[in-house]
């Protein structure tokens, strides 16, 4: 019996520094040689060097004088990220969406766009269409007593075009720029 165990508990020994501490440590080295900034959380720093955030992660702007992203189910909290699972059919949906809209409309602008009202299946997706933003550009423009105009060229200037996919705006440059201003 001895003479099975020992090989056995060698064996789970061996394995769990291969796969446990080796390969991890491995692998941690390759990217932080190969890809510093995306191992590092694509962290995103002004120009007095603090971390602002990522690039990958969703930040909620409130106020008139920001760009708001879209609704997060997880209130932006990366630990609970998360999809709200409500269904169409759901009344609590349908009243955090009107209550949404009714916080994001702009005068004369009409209906708020889909994009503001909907969250990511992740509650997290930093990115916007460029329309979602654009409908807040006169918002915006208002609060911070700055031309549409101005507005609209910091758009197309923070305005990416992915391999795949359409146009998006990630909210977080967007506004780090707009604070540049």
């Amino acid at each position: 019996m001895s003479n099975m165990i020992r090989p056995a508990l060698s064996l789970l020994v061996l394995m769990s520094l291969i796969t446990g501490v080796a390969y991890p440590l491995v692998v941690t080295g390759v990217a932080q040689v190969a890809f510093p900034d995306q191992a590092n959380g694509s962290l995103v720093h002004d120009a007095d060097g603090k971390v602002r955030g990522s690039r990958l992660i969703a930040q909620d702007f409130t106020g008139d004088n920001w760009f708001h992203p879209r609704p997060s189910a997880g209130a932006f909290a990366t630990v609970s990220s998360s999809a709200s699972n409500l269904s169409p059919s759901n009344p609590a949906l349908a009243t955090r969406i009107i209550e949404d809209a009714n916080k994001q409309r702009v005068p004369g602008q009409g209906p708020v766009p889909l994009a503001l009202l909907t969250t990511s299946g992740s509650g997290l997706d930093p990115h916007l269409p460029p329309p979602a933003i654009a409908y807040q550009l006169a918002r915006v423009a208002a609060a911070r007593n700055v031309s549409v105009a101005t507005l609209q060229r910091l758009l197309d200037e923070h305005t990416e075009s992915p391999l795949v996919g359409p146009p998006v705006v990630n909210v977080l440059a967007l506004n780090m720029a707009l604070e540049k201003l």
